[in-house]
């Protein structure tokens, strides 16, 4: 039963993607509800489906059918309406891939409260921002003592927080979630009136990366999961009863990417594997020993991967796999292929939409290409005057609102209206971020509007540089921006972590220098390089180029190499 079927405009399949683009179109439902229209559908008519693969590092397995979600997400919303939980409030959870994330998720959108995910990497400021900004009523968390002390920490100061609630062993203060939950009455019937949900109404709130200043809170409505049937279907290429693999922690928006809606949608189960931390080996044996079906993770994943010779295991139960999150390295994708036979078809989406750029079906893969519109978007490349690119040309990759606002995309950040209409500036959503468009359509991403550097008149995308310095063996990560410079207004730095087995040493650097100036123009050459054990990053795993850009501030340029 593949219900998304159900929820396209014409029901049949599209062979190339002109078919895909003029006909794939996506129906509104009435008062359409996750829980009771997708999970309570599948499990009364197949109450064994397969919808949920679970496992850790203890080798602890558990496998859930739709039956199971149906049932524990009932308990789950009636164990939170016991606690206060109702219509319109906000609970955080901070799960990470613990499989009552799932639990939880259904069971906010039962009654209509919103969910809140975060990642467990926060600290207890940024517990407290969330706390105040979303005006949380419960925090529900994993067993992690450090986190739960920062949560602990953050308690005083959020005046709107009520409960703590701890899926894992008892914990002073908390309510144990398996000790209230787990005999409590599995029904939960749909509510009606004032407490029945409607499209409009907020069901999912995610903090954006913050990149630069606080983190924005993107909100998204009940119409939501049904926009990431073009996210699975026709990108991920999720098939009936495979098994999907996204590698996302529940606390980042990636996780609804590839984690929940839009798999369960076609008729997929998702693998979850919780891992403490990312090792590639153990990663390659979890898809070889369950029989993954189609997978997704950004770049760097298949960096690691590629590293431990994927040769030396079987990934042939593999059929499809797909790249997001940062701009992917040609280098990267040669690998790959060379070593599995797989294609990588990039993908581009942001916290605010699902995916808006893809290589989808019936379309020649161009590596490093984010593909061509989706179906679900009226996609425009703009200059500073509003105006249209042309082929070739860089500008702004924005959403034609002109006929109607887009299933999937969200519905504006929550409690801030200037920013918002911001935003959605004269009729269109503004991305923020720069992209081109080639002569066969294909569209290639540039950069962030703010990382953008720009050079002795020349204006150039860190990726650019990030994608030369990726090929050479001794660089495992990169981050290139832009330093202030009174001859070129900035020079190019490069901030990079090593390779194991490689030590920094002047040579080094000037061995990279040579390296990035015979690959690329020289205008595009760094003119600093700086050795660090790891790169700033947000909870979500971006590089935050912002806090290299701040920390240089000020200091004294003495390696600046290389005039022209």
């Amino acid at each position: 039963m593949e219900l998304y079927r159900e929820y396209l405009e014409i029901d049949r399949e599209f062979n190339t993607y002109e078919d895909l683009k003029k006909y794939c179109k996506l129906k509104t439902p009435k008062n359409f509800n996750f829980a009771y229209d997708v999970v309570d559908r599948y499990a009364k008519e197949e109450p064994n489906k397969r919808a949920l693969v679970w496992c850790d590092d203890n080798d602890e397995e558990r496998i859930f059918t739709f039956a199971d979600i149906s049932r524990e997400s009932k308990k789950t919303a009636y164990f939170l309406t016991q606690q206060g939980i109702k219509k319109g409030d906000a609970v955080m959870l901070i799960l990470r891939r613990r499989y009552e994330f799932w639990f939880f998720m259904i069971a906010l959108h039962r009654i209509g409260a919103i969910a809140v995910p975060a990642t467990e990497q926060l600290l207890v400021k940024d517990i407290e921002y969330r706390n105040k900004a979303a005006e949380v009523k419960m925090i529900v968390s994993f067993d992690k003592p450090i986190l739960q002390e920062e949560i602990e920490k953050a308690f005083p100061a959020s005046r709107t927080v009520k409960k703590l609630v701890t899926v894992g062993p008892d914990r002073e203060g908390w309510i144990s979630f398996h000790k209230e939950a787990d005999n409590l009455e599995p029904e939960f019937p749909r509510p009606q009136g004032d407490l029945a949900t409607e499209n409009e109404d907020p069901m999912l709130i995610y903090f954006t990366s913050g990149t630069s200043g606080y983190p924005k809170m993107v909100m998204h409505n009940f119409l939501y999961p049904i926009g990431h049937i073009i996210t699975s279907k026709y990108w991920q290429q999720v098939f009936e009863d495979g098994l999907h693999l996204t590698i996302a922690e529940t606390g980042w928006a990636k996780a609804t990417w590839g984690k929940l809606y839009g798999q369960w949608l076609c008729g997929t189960a998702i693998f979850v594997y919780d891992m403490v931390s990312f090792r590639p080996d153990k990663m390659l044996q979890k898809i070889e020993q369950y029989g993954v079906t189609t997978f997704c993770a950004p770049p760097t994943i298949y960096r690691y991967l590629i590293r431990q010779d994927l040769s030396k295991y079987d990934f042939s139960s593999v059929k499809y796999c797909c790249t997001a999150g940062e701009a992917l390295n040609g280098e990267v994708y040669n690998k790959f292929y060379e070593q599995t036979g797989l294609k990588m078809h990039e993908g581009f989406g942001q916290t605010e939409s699902t995916v808006i750029v893809a290589n989808f079906p019936g379309m020649e893969v161009k590596p490093g290409s984010m593909g061509k519109p989706s179906p679900a978007y009226d996609v425009r490349i703009l200059d500073i005057n509003g105006k249209e690119c042309p082929a070739g040309e860089t500008g702004e990759l924005c959403i034609n609102l002109e006929s109607g606002h887009p299933i999937g995309l969200f519905s504006g950040y929550y409690h801030d209206v200037s920013v918002t209409a911001e935003a959605f500036d004269s009729g269109f959503y503004h991305t923020g971020d720069t992209v081109y468009k080639d002569e066969d359509g294909y569209i290639w991403f540039v950069g962030r509007n703010d990382d953008i550097i720009k050079t002795s008149g020349y204006r150039v995308s860190p990726f650019e540089v990030e994608s030369v310095l990726q090929r050479h063996p001794a660089v495992l990560e990169s981050a290139v921006t832009g330093v202030e410079d009174a001859k070129r207004g900035q020079a190019i730095k490069a901030t990079i972590v090593l390779t194991q087995g490689y030590e920094p040493s002047h040579e080094l650097e000037v061995e990279l220098f040579d390296y990035v100036k015979h690959q690329t123009a020289l205008y595009k050459s760094p003119r600093i390089i700086e050795f660090v054990n790891e790169l700033p990053k947000t909870a979500s795993g971006k590089i935050r180029r912002v806090e290299i850009r701040e920390k240089d501030k000020g200091k004294e340029k003495e390696k600046i190499k290389q005039d022209f």
